[in-house]
């Protein structure tokens, strides 16, 4: 089965190097199409292609940002359509620009989407309308959580039976990254307890949340690591003592040290359907301390996470506290991560189920 694999331009990178490895293991003819990372290359990895011919990287920061992004994004999608006849199956990762992409998508069947964000955030009426079209044009939409089906189905009306659930994979192919980095030099000398909030730092994320939850925390530290996405200057003024900010991109070879050293993961976000740094959190059989909210307790409830109500710092404190200061807690929830990344999250099971429904359309 020859599948190509679409990420235009390259949005979840980690999440394509994984999965069209793991299809490429089960037997699959994978393609990543894609466009060169913003940050970095894409990961190439052993067993698939990678096509970077039809899509250009993501115009950010340009003026006019959205116009410059259509005049690009249209063409490209046109040039790939014509590629895509080389493939069985075509599955999007994400389409940028929901208004314009529904009429751009390959003629040629059957076309997958994931539902990484069911909906893009802080969307209006018009752009919410237009990712139900894009939706309800292609053959089959994969969701990564029961939460993510049940808004597709019920928020945007979705026919139940064109959404299929398939859960996020671990990120275990970071436990065995080349040339992987020590701790930058600003944190190799941390002695004690840490907590670690990594990822891009963006207002949804809940960093504030987690200052606010710190004050009253001794004798351990915060590390707020990321890309901003933001302005952090009132964060970083009035954090409160033993918080660290690392504000810069991470790449992969970094990203082990940073969670190895971590003894507890916090993703205190406000809204969210399914986070990458989790599964790279799940990967690291790490102690990990979630927000309540989109598939984030579906995760909890296979004993890999503890969770605590969305934007309440005094519940994040306490639970910070409590496994800080209890080794035997946060054994049985690194238990449990490491358990649900090999088992629910593994990889060869979730590669499985997307060939299953491959197979299913092209009948």
């Amino acid at each position: 089965m020859r599948v190509h694999v679409v990420d235009p331009p390259a949005y979840t990178p980690p999440y394509d190097h994984a999965l069209c490895s793991a299809l490429a293991r089960a037997g699959a003819q994978v393609t990543l199409v894609t466009s060169r990372f913003r940050y970095g290359e894409v990961p190439h990895g052993t067993g698939y292609a990678v096509d970077e011919r039809f899509y250009r990287r993501d115009a950010r920061g340009a003026r006019r940002r959205r116009a410059v992004r259509l005049l690009q994004h249209v063409p490209d999608m046109l040039r790939y359509r014509r590629a895509a006849r080389n493939a069985d199956v075509v599955h999007f990762q994400w389409l940028p620009v929901q208004q314009v992409d529904g009429p751009l998508l390959p003629r040629r069947r059957p076309v997958v989407l994931t539902a990484h964000d069911v909906l893009p955030r802080e969307a209006g009426r018009r752009r919410q309308a237009s990712q139900r079209r894009l939706y309800e044009r292609v053959d089959a939409v994969v969701a990564h959580t029961d939460h993510g089906r049940t808004r597709l189905v019920d928020e945007l009306g979705i026919d139940e039976r064109k959404v299929t659930v398939i859960p996020h994979g671990a990120f275990t192919h970071l436990l065995d990254v080349p040339d992987a980095a020590p701790l930058p030099a600003e944190l190799a000398g941390v002695r004690g307890p840490v907590v670690l909030l990594f990822g891009l730092m963006r207002p949804y994320k809940g960093i504030d949340v987690a200052l606010e939850a710190w004050h009253g925390i001794d004798g351990a530290e915060l590390w707020v690591v990321g890309q901003p996405r933001m302005d952090t200057t009132a964060l970083r003024a009035g954090a409160p003592p033993g918080v660290r900010f690392v504000e810069r991109f991470v790449p992969d070879r970094e990203i082990p040290a940073l969670f190895e050293r971590a003894d507890v993961v916090v993703l205190p976000y406000r809204e969210i359907e399914q986070s990458g740094v989790l599964f790279t959190a799940l990967a690291f059989g790490k102690a990990i301390v979630l927000s309540d909210v989109g598939g984030f307790e579906e995760v909890a409830a296979h004993g890999a996470a503890r969770t605590v109500p969305a934007g309440d710092p005094a519940a994040l404190r306490e639970t910070l506290a409590e496994l800080l200061g209890d080794e035997r807690a946060r054994a049985t929830l690194e238990q449990g991560a490491a358990r649900a990344a090999r088992d629910r999250y593994g990889w060869e099971s979730i590669a499985r189920a997307h060939l299953e429904l491959y197979e299913r359309l092209l009948r």
